[in-house]
């Protein structure tokens, strides 16, 4: 399966979703993103007990991960608003993943009763 955003296969996507998640700061900046909507860095800067540069930085990185969008406004401030394609990936990823451990649980489970 191929995703949208620039061609690539759903495991590169979910592999860069899942490395922008790893960070618990780039996780509380996309949460209050979803939660709050569109911000710019200082906006969410005046929010979070993280300086405005820290911030930028992770958001530079949660956007080239592919679930933040730029969107350029007055006075050359940037906002940022979530994008939930990549998210889907990932969890059509995690989902496929688990039907196969499933499957193997199921298949133990069946084994361990018929002994």
């Amino acid at each position: 399966m191929v995703s949208e955003p620039r061609g690539e296969p759903d495991e590169k996507v979910a592999e860069r979703v899942f490395t922008a998640l790893a960070d618990p700061t780039r996780r509380q900046l996309l949460a209050e993103l979803a939660a709050g909507g569109p911000a710019t860095a200082t906006d969410l800067a005046g929010r979070l007990p993280i300086s405005r540069q820290a911030i930028a930085k992770h958001l530079g990185l949660l956007t080239e991960a592919g679930l933040l969008t730029a969107e350029p406004g007055e006075r050359r401030r940037v906002r940022y608003r979530v994008r939930s394609a990549p998210m889907r990936i990932a969890q059509r990823f995690l989902a496929a993943l688990s039907r196969d451990w499933d499957d193997r649980l199921d298949a133990l489970t069946r084994h361990l009763e018929e002994s």
